[in-house]
């Protein structure tokens, strides 16, 4: 009797844990069809950072950081049935579609583009923005007229201006130009940013702290006469005897190396996008 009570106690628990438990069943999962003539693409609104195909009937690849590359391996004993599961995750969202295989190239599909209704949110600290987030307001900041004038270095035939400064939520959006005005392309070896003393009383006395865009509308390799490009971070301040410095350097050992100023007091007068 004393087990049967046991028994019965366990069971209800487990229904009501049972009970508890909320998700995505393999039934409501978006279906797709392929076969072995043909790739089935996923295009991401993101840069995929994590992909799993739940069976080894197919094989995938990344071509591109948004794009992700499915194929059959060999066919199957039975004409339509499930091949597997394959899960995409970004930095913001997960998306999960059911793979069917098919022998009818009507039925075949062989791109998808990731669509929100088919995506699951990835909770992010408060005031994050999805990359998908900040290259729209990175795109708007392109758009926008230049407005600042006086924050610009000239040296070995090269500009660097700042153009804009903006601000979103938790996030600095600093739109850059580099002009090259001699006859010889400039391979880009990096554009670093580092928070330096406004004043170096002795090299050895230069206090330097580096801080990394958290993104980057584009990522040219070189520019021959004039690159913009839109760099992106999370908020930080620093004291006014300090100042942000874009430093641009040259992909040679003698190469050609260009410093811009931004004061504190530039980054304060940020528009809001």
């Amino acid at each position: 009797m004393k087990n049967l009570i046991l028994i019965t106690t366990f069971l209800v628990s487990f229904n009501s844990l049972a009970q508890t438990i909320t998700g995505t069943t393999q039934k409501e999962l978006p279906k797709i069809y392929i076969n072995e003539n043909a790739t089935l693409h996923f295009i991401s609104p993101e840069d995929v950072e994590y992909t799993d195909i739940s069976t080894e009937h197919m094989q995938g690849d990344f071509p591109m950081p948004n794009l992700v590359r499915i194929r059959t391996e060999g066919v199957p004993e039975n004409p339509f049935q499930s091949i597997g599961i394959v899960t995409i995750v970004s930095k913001s969202f997960m998306a999960q579609y059911e793979i069917f295989y098919t022998s009818r190239a009507e039925n075949t599909v062989t791109r998808i583009v990731i669509q929100q209704e088919h995506t699951l949110p990835i909770e992010t600290a408060p005031g994050d923005l999805s990359e998908a987030e900040l290259k729209g307001f990175a795109l708007t900041a392109y758009k926008q007229k230049q407005r600042m004038h006086a924050v610009y270095s000239t040296q070995y035939g090269l500009t660097g201006a700042i153009n804009n400064v903006f601000t979103v939520d938790n996030y600095i959006f600093i739109d850059i130009t580099f002009t090259n005005k001699t006859n010889i392309k400039y391979d880009i070896d990096q554009i670093r940013f580092k928070i330096e003393d406004k004043k170096i009383v002795k090299a050895t006395n230069v206090q330097s702290i580096e801080v990394e865009p958290t993104f980057q509308l584009y990522e040219p390799e070189y520019f021959k006469k004039k690159f913009r490009n839109i760099y992106v971070f999370k908020k930080f301040t620093y004291p006014n005897n300090k100042v942000l410095t874009v430093e641009l350097s040259e992909d040679q050992i003698s190469g050609r190396t260009l410093k811009i100023n931004l004061d504190y007091s530039d980054l304060l007068a940020a528009d809001t996008l």
